[in-house]
C-alpha cells in the first residue's frame, strides 16, 4: 500500500463526520434558522405598522383636500358655523355647477360631510374616522379668530377671511396628535 491509497485503514476513518459533529452542525443550523425567522417576523411587523401609518396619513391627507377643495369653491351664499359645525354653499361640478349646501359635523368620532341641493342625493359622506374632537374657527376681517360665524349681525352677509379646522386624532391609532388646516377663503362677491 502506498501513502496516497484511498483504501488504506487510516484514510477510511477520516472520510466522514462523527455523530457529535452532525448534532453540533444541526444545532447551529437550527439556531441560525430561528434567528432568521425572528428577523423575518420583526420585518413583517414593521411593514404592517408602516402600512397602517401610511394608510392613516393618506386618509388625513384626503380629508384635508376635501375640506380645502370645498372651501376654495365657496360661492354666493352665507357661511355659517360654530365650533362644532360648518355650513356654506358651493357649486357642485358633478351636477352641472348647481349650488349645493355643504355641511360638516363630527359624529361618533367620524367627520361627516353632507351636500344638499336640487338633484343631489341626500346623505352624509364619511370624510375621516378616528377623530377625537373637531373645532372650527373663523378669521374675522378685523383680525382675530372667533368660534362662530357670523360673529356679529353686521357680518351676516360677509365671509370670514379664513376658516380653520383643528382636529385631535383619536388615541390608540397608528397616527396620533393634532391636525390643523387653515383655508383662506375667496373674496366675497
Amino acid at each position: 500500500m502506498t501513502d496516497g491509497d484511498a483504501s488504506s485503514p487510516a484514510s477510511a476513518g477520516e472520510a466522514g463526520f462523527t455523530l457529535i459533529e452532525l448534532i453540533i452542525s444541526l444545532a447551529l443550523f437550527g439556531l441560525i434558522a430561528m434567528a432568521g425567522l425572528a428577523l423575518v417576523d420583526a420585518l413583517m411587523g414593521i411593514q404592517s405598522r408602516t402600512e397602517g401609518r401610511l394608510d392613516r396619513l393618506a386618509e388625513i391627507q384626503r380629508a384635508m383636500f376635501v375640506i380645502d377643495n370645498d372651501l376654495s369653491q365657496l360661492s354666493v351664499g352665507p357661511l355659517t358655523g360654530d365650533a362644532a359645525t360648518l355650513s356654506f354653499t358651493r357649486p357642485l361640478a358633478a351636477a352641472g355647477g348647481v349650488p349645493v349646501q355643504v355641511h360638516y359635523q363630527l359624529a361618533a368620532g367620524t367627520l361627516l360631510r353632507s351636500a344638499r341641493g336640487n338633484g343631489v342625493p341626500q346623505g352624509a359622506q364619511r370624510v375621516m374616522q378616528g377623530v377625537a374632537s373637531l373645532r372650527w374657527s373663523y378669521l374675522a376681517p378685523g383680525g382675530g379668530w372667533t368660534d362662530h360665524w357670523p360673529a356679529s349681525p353686521d357680518e351676516a352677509k360677509s365671509w370670514p377671511l379664513a376658516v380653520a379646522a383643528d382636529m385631535v386624532l383619536a388615541p390608540g391609532g397608528s397616527v396620533q396628535g393634532r391636525v390643523r388646516r387653515v383655508v383662506a377663503l375667496p373674496v366675497h362677491p
